[in-house]
Parts: structure tokens; C-alpha cells; sequence
């Protein structure tokens, strides 16, 4: 056990020469700032929170060094180590972790959000237990978008579950028990039969190879199970992401998580836990199944593009500022799904970075929210009105995010959008013509509540609102730099995504084509060229 834990704290991981274990650190140092958080006495309650915050500086850095030594013109998976680690021999479990461009930005969002969700918001009570559960998450979710081996995939996936169960549960507000226990259990059933999913393709390529692995690289290589097979397995994966997402119809504990949750939970599952399961459409379901992903294509475009709509007319309809918000998650989440199964490299490619620009915008959104909250003790719009005129910095921010959530050009929103519906034109225009107008309902929307809640006259005894404070300024100055960067000049990051786009979609294309079932003129070619081998062979023998 000692040797194991120096060779996974010392080995070297392949894509670029370091010596020092980076992806395996960006999970053991969240990991150990848990450990530490919980070692510190309760009463220190200043140092619960140092502790997290320097875990979480520390492995966010680190991240940021990820993208900088990150190779552009490489699609394929880096800084991967070429002889993994062995857990379990016999069942063939490794600890491989590596980065694509898909997964890249989603690891440095991580490693971004989660020092800012420390910094902008202190809990109400038990801080230790916070801090701890908090920093704990930020450990599984950096597991999930680097692992490649299935079995190591699956525990992550689940381990996300227990912090942010807790921290809906205990720190949240309203009715937080039901919305903690309805996100435990959807997820926790999508997730069982993905179990199911991931044990039927490793025996079945063991069936085929006599090899056990849960090696994602090999077992996309090997596609040992039939067109059947591969389409059921394919559904038990996608049930499980679907409701990570979540979509249209298994989406309705979003809107409840969202709205019981504590600020920096909200941030934290719309910054990147909901991308867990978009990630999983890329990495576990085009990757894996490319036969089967194509041929369920259509449906789920549709479903995406009902995500879009329903989510825009539920967010019209809400009362609750913090509970529109989710919904609209719900829409702008659908366009991921439409741009995922478009599968061109336009619509990939802005699934991938319309991932990044959601847990932006959207995250800065609930950190404003929840700030509105902590001031006037309601998120009713209805109880709110003018406060633009107490607080107009605070509006400021808040229309500028916004309008990333609307997708002006200029801004980050609009960039994911429209290679989004670029390339789902290419794919169905009827399906693209019908989610565009999903742009325009968002629109309607947004702006309507930010009429109601920030001009016209005051309402109530909440509108005197403090401006913001300088700790709130420092948390969303990053934020905003990077939708307006994103939004004016984002090749930096396209760049990096479109070569793994690449290579994925040649992946689809060269699977697909194999399964390509033969015309009626080729069997009779191929039963002509039998019979003439089989004269020939009784000829010979003659």
C-alpha cells in the first residue's frame, strides 16, 4: 500500500514531460484540505475557512498550469501517464487520469469557481462541516472530468453526490430536506442502472479479447458488442447523464435544488456538476457508442430542444428570481444536448465551450442572486422594484451578466450559441430553426424580471439594498473579465477544444461507417463472388 501511494504521488503522468504528478495532485490536494479542514478544532472557525481556501487556491493554480503547458495542436489525451497505476490486476482497475480539450476547460472552471465560491459566501452555521463538504466536492468533480478508467468514473460520479447532498440538506433554505432527498435519489437511479451499463461492456469485451478492463480508450477501440447491445447499454449511460444534466423530462429536481440550496451550492451545481453530465455525453457516449449515439441522435436533438423551450416559458412564469434562474439553466442546458447530438464539429465544439460560458454567466448570476437575498430577505420579484437607484453598481454587474445569459455579441453566451445552431443547421435545420427561437425567449425572459426587479418605483421595505461590498466585487471581477474575453476573442479557447472535436468526430465517422449495414447489390456480389470461389475450389479438387 505505501509503494502504491508513491508511485501515484511520484510517477511521472505522460502528454507533457513533468515529474511531478499534476492531475493526480489536482484531487489529492482538495482531498487533504478536507482531511485538514476536519483535523481543525471547531472552535477555530477562521481556519476552517483559510484551509479550504488554500486548498482550493492551490489546486486552481495548478489547474491554470494544466491549460498553459496544454499542447493546442494535440487532439488526443495528455499529460497521461503511459504505464497507469494497477488497483486491481485481476479486474483490470487503474488509476488513469489524462486531459483532452473537451475535458481541459471543464478541469480549469473547477479550479476557477470553487475559490471564488469560498470567498464569496460564509456559511450560516456549522462552518467546519461546510467547508469540509465543500472542498470534498471540488475532489470528486475534478475526478470526474479526468479519469479514463470506467471504475474509478463511477465512484467520482457517485461521490459528488454525499457533499452536495449535505450541503443542500443542512445549509439550505425552505423546504431543503425534499430537495436534497429528490436530487439524491434521481441521480442515485440514473446511476444504478449505469452500473449496469458498465459492467455488460466489460465482460462483453472480455468475451471478446479474454481481456477484463475498464480502460474507456480500449474498450472504444475494441466496439465488441452488437448494434443491439450497444444501443441498450447506450440508453443506461444516457439515462444516468440525462438526469445529471438534467433533461427534458427527467430535469424536475433541478428547479428545487437551485432554489433550497445555499449560495454557494447553486454556483457550484450550475458551474460544473451539471456539466458532469454533458461531459459524460462526450466522453461515455459519442466516445464509447458512436453507432448508437448516431442512431438516437434525432430523439435527443428533440428532447434538447424542448429542454430549451419548456425551460424559457418556465422561467417566464416563475415568481421566485433565484427559481427563474434554475430554469433557465434548464433552456440554456438544452442547447448543450441540441449541440452535442448535432454531431458535427461546429456544434461539438460549441457544446464544449458553451459548458465553460454557462457556469460563468450563470454561476455569477446565482452569486448575485444570493447576495440580493442576504440583503432584503426575499427573492419574491414581486416584493422587489427600483433598485437600481440604491444599488447601482450591483445592477451594473447584474445586466452585464445577464446579457451573457441572453447571448449578446460581445459576450461569452454568444459565441457556445451560435456554433451551437451553426452546426445543428447542417444536422436537421427544421430541429435548429425550432431551438433558435429559444435565443429570443430568453431574451423575453431575463429582461422582463430585470425590469420588474431593478427600475420603476420601490415596493415594499427591501429596495433601500447596500451596494456591492468589496470581498463581492473581488469575487466577480474574474468572472465578468472572462465573459467579456471569451465573448470578444475567444480562439484561445477554441483552439484548444477543436482538435479532441476533431478526433472525436473522426472516432463517430470511421465506427459508424464500420456498421454500415451492405446494400442489396453488394450481397449479391458478395454471394456471385462466393459461388465462383466455390466452382473454382471443385474444379481444384476435381
Amino acid at each position: 500500500m505505501i509503494n502504491l501511494a508513491n508511485n501515484l504521488l511520484f510517477a511521472a503522468e505522460g502528454g507533457t514531460e513533468v515529474s511531478f504528478p499534476v492531475l493526480t495532485s489536482l484531487i489529492v490536494i482538495p482531498f487533504l484540505g478536507a482531511i485538514g479542514v476536519a483535523l481543525v478544532p471547531k472552535g477555530r472557525v477562521e481556519v476552517h475557512r483559510l484551509v479550504a481556501l488554500m486548498a482550493s487556491v492551490v489546486t486552481g493554480a495548478m489547474s491554470v498550469w494544466v491549460l498553459l503547458n496544454f499542447d493546442r495542436n494535440d487532439g488526443g489525451f495528455q499529460f497521461r501517464n503511459p504505464d497507469p497505476n494497477v488497483w486491481i490486476e485481476s479486474l483490470g482497475i487503474r488509476w488513469d487520469l489524462a486531459v483532452d480539450g473537451i475535458s481541459l476547460f471543464l478541469v480549469v472552471l473547477t479550479g476557477f469557481l470553487f475559490p471564488l465560491a469560498i470567498v464569496g459566501v460564509k456559511p450560516e452555521h456549522s462552518p467546519k462541516n461546510y467547508y469540509a463538504w465543500i472542498i470534498l466536492l471540488e475532489a470528486g468533480v475534478m475526478g470526474v472530468f479526468m479519469t479514463l478508467d470506467l471504475f474509478f468514473f463511477f465512484v467520482f460520479f457517485e461521490v459528488v453526490l454525499v457533499p452536495m447532498y449535505f450541503l443542500i440538506g443542512s445549509w439550505g433554505h425552505g423546504n431543503r430536506i425534499y430537495a436534497a432527498t429528490k436530487f439524491f435519489i434521481f441521480t442515485m437511479f440514473g446511476s444504478a442502472l449505469m452500473l449496469v451499463g458498465i459492467l455488460a461492456i466489460v465482460f462483453l469485451h472480455e468475451d471478446a479479447t479474454g481481456i477484463v478492463t475498464f480502460d474507456v480508450v480500449a474498450l472504444a477501440e475494441g466496439q465488441n458488442w452488437g448494434d443491439t447491445v450497444g444501443r441498450w447499454v447506450f440508453l443506461s449511460f444516457v439515462l444516468a447523464f440525462s438526469v445529471k444534466v438534467p433533461v427534458f423530462p427527467v430535469h424536475t429536481w433541478l428547479p428545487d435544488a437551485h432554489t433550497e440550496a445555499p449560495t454557494a451550492g447553486s454556483v457550484i451545481l450550475a458551474g460544473v456538476m451539471l456539466k458532469l453530465g454533458t461531459y459524460g455525453f462526450f466522453r461515455y457516449g459519442l466516445y464509447l457508442f458512436p453507432e448508437a449515439a448516431t442512431w438516437f441522435a434525432p430523439v435527443l436533438m428533440i428532447l434538447g430542444t424542448i429542454g430549451i423551450l419548456y425551460g424559457a416559458a418556465a422561467a417566464t412564469m416563475q415568481k421566485d428570481l433565484k427559481r427563474l434562474v434554475a430554469y433557465s439553466s434548464v433552456a440554456h442546458l438544452g442547447f448543450i444536448v441540441l449541440g452535442t447530438f448535432a454531431i458535427t464539429t461546429e456544434s461539438l465544439t460549441g457544446s464544449v465551450s458553451q459548458m465553460v460560458n454557462h457556469g460563468l454567466s450563470t454561476g455569477a448570476l446565482f452569486f448575485l442572486v444570493g447576495w440580493m437575498y442576504e440583503r432584503t430577505k426575499t427573492r419574491q420579484i414581486s416584493e422587489l422594484g427600483g433598485i437600481q437607484k440604491s444599488a447601482p453598481l450591483f445592477a451594473g454587474f447584474f445586466t452585464l451578466v445577464m446579457l451573457s445569459s441572453v447571448g449578446l455579441p460581445g459576450l461569452n453566451g454568444f459565441v457556445g450559441e451560435f456554433l451551437i445552431l451553426l452546426g445543428a443547421f447542417v444536422a436537421n435545420p427544421w430541429i435548429a430553426s425550432v431551438a433558435a427561437t429559444g435565443v429570443i425567449f430568453a431574451a423575453v425572459y431575463l429582461l422582463w424580471a430585470y425590469q420588474r426587479v431593478f427600475h420603476g418605483k420601490p415596493r415594499g421595505e427591501h429596495t433601500d439594498m447596500e451596494e456591492l461590498r468589496p470581498s463581492e466585487l473581488m469575487v466577480l471581477m474574474p468572472m465578468v473579465v472572462l465573459i467579456v474575453f471569451l465573448g470578444v476573442y475567444p480562439k484561445p479557447m477554441l483552439e484548444r477544444i477543436e482538435p479532441s472535436i476533431e478526433v472525436l468526430v473522426a472516432h463517430i465517422d470511421e465506427n459508424v461507417d464500420d456498421w454500415t449495414e451492405p446494400t442489396a447489390d453488394v450481397l449479391i456480389a458478395e454471394d456471385s463472388h462466393d459461388d465462383e470461389e466455390g466452382e473454382e475450389g471443385g474444379e481444384g479438387e476435381e
